[in-house]
């Protein structure tokens, strides 16, 4: 049964580790799959990779797709994915879930391929580009231990880390807000 799940943050070792390959495409992964799907949806994202759901198994699910009323869905679920060539340059802005209000430009390959297995172990490969690319390979780079963050300057990084600090403390801000307004609410 498919779940929500906690996005781990950035800086929590998990999204450092480099992910196992996945040896069976059974139930267990088909149900972490449903619930990547589920979480990714509710975020809002456009990819989540399983070590941002504290898991270390080689799995991906991507939608780059309108999410407007009526759009079809074009739902992608990766597992054990590899990129196997990789062509062009393209620079785009990037965000990541694990590490919320921070957007900057990154450059990646403008058109990549990838193979790996669907969500019932059945093999198979993709050609993309553009935002499909971008995306492709931001998801596969959690897979490898690899963020966003870790294709930044220095500085872009150290400015990067700044705006996500005060994300952070604003989040928090707002909580504690929520908290107290709740606290202070008449007793019915």
């Amino acid at each position: 049964m498919a779940s929500l799940l906690d996005i781990v943050l950035y800086p929590d070792d998990v999204l450092k580790t480099r992910c196992t390959p996945v040896d069976t495409v059974d139930d267990e992964v088909r149900e972490l799959i449903d619930s990547m799907v589920e979480t990714m949806y509710a975020a809002p994202g456009i990819g989540l990779a399983a070590p941002q759901v504290n898991d270390t198994r080689r799995v991906t699910v991507i939608d780059v797709s309108s999410r407007e009323e009526g759009a079809d869905s074009e739902l992608i679920t990766l597992v054990n994915p590899e990129i196997v060539h990789r062509e062009g340059k393209i620079v785009w802005e990037e965000g990541c879930l694990s590490i919320p209000g921070v957007y900057d430009k990154v450059t990646r390959a403008q058109k990549v391929v990838v193979q790996a297995l669907d969500r019932d172990g059945s093999p198979f490969e993709l050609e993309a580009d553009d935002l499909l690319a971008v995306c492709l390979q931001h998801e596969i780079d959690h897979l490898d231990g690899v963020l966003m963050l870790d294709h930044f300057s220095h500085l872009k990084r150290k400015m990067a880390l700044k705006r996500y600090k005060k994300h952070l403390e604003a989040l928090e801000e707002a909580r504690r807000k929520e908290a107290e307004k709740a606290n202070d609410a008449p007793s019915s």
